[in-house]
């Protein structure tokens, strides 16, 4: 349900501005999108809450108005707030949908809570495909066959191959049969959808995400925990130089 603007009065507004410090580059629109995002991220601000004036969040950051105005219009394209003309501007509901939002603008901006995202990633991908090649069975092993299968069947289909890829991983995650590692990789889902969205269009990244999950799908498969652990570290070795190619390139 939307919250109505006078839920909240403009009372709300000086909360978010007494939070805020100066940004170290004055008239930087990235950096004021960052900092309003890393609070509205971590919860917070409600939904629903009126923002302070551009007035009062320039004077908190120490920037210009304009660096602001750019800040809150960059926000507001990425869904994260809603400017309502003559009103102000309001969070918008569904902080779970925050997530992978941050993901993609700290990825725009090379952030470094992005990387160690990734980095985390990377290794608990390898402890997954080496703990579910100790313990896969037959009927484990024949999911990821499907999965593997759907990747192929995608064709064209980014989302569909998407969706496919992030099963592959998800399912590697389940067969080793660890809940805290199965719940982490899930709660990072977010970073692997947003991941393989942006890489999607860079040349050969279909081609080689088939082979190098096949690499990691036969190690499973022949219960191999080191080269089920070799192959998924290649995999994500190569996945990360094609995000870093994506950055790059619209950098």
């Amino acid at each position: 349900m939307t919250s109505q603007p006078d839920q909240h009065s403009s009372a709300d507004a000086p909360d978010l501005a007494q939070l805020l410090r100066p940004v170290v580059r004055e008239s930087s629109v990235s950096e004021v999108a960052k900092r309003l995002l890393d609070h509205l991220s971590a919860g917070d601000i409600r939904p629903g809450t009126r923002l302070p004036a551009e007035r009062q969040l320039a004077e908190a950051l120490g920037v210009a108005r304009s660096s602001v105005r750019g800040a809150l219009s960059a926000l507001d394209v990425l869904g994260i707030i809603e400017i309502r003309p003559g009103s102000g501007s309001y969070v918008r509901e569904g902080t779970s949908e925050f997530l992978p939002r941050a993901i993609n603008w700290g990825l725009m901006l090379g952030q470094r809570r992005t990387r160690d995202l990734v980095e985390v990633r990377t290794h608990m991908e390898g402890v997954s495909a080496r703990l579910a090649a100790e313990r896969a069975t037959d009927a484990d092993v024949a999911r990821l066959e499907e999965h593997l299968q759907h990747m192929r069947d995608a064709g064209g289909d980014v989302t569909a191959f998407i969706d496919a890829d992030i099963a592959f991983h998800l399912e590697t995650a389940r067969i080793a049969r660890n809940t805290v590692l199965s719940d982490i990789l899930h709660s990072i889902r977010a970073l692997l959808q947003v991941w393989m969205e942006r890489v999607s269009d860079i040349e050969g990244t279909v081609s080689g995400t088939l082979c190098e999950h096949d690499a990691v799908l036969q190690a499973i498969r022949a219960r191999d925990p080191e080269a089920a652990d070799r192959a998924m570290a290649e995999h994500m070795r190569m996945a990360g130089a094609r995000l870093r190619a994506s950055v790059d390139g619209e950098a």
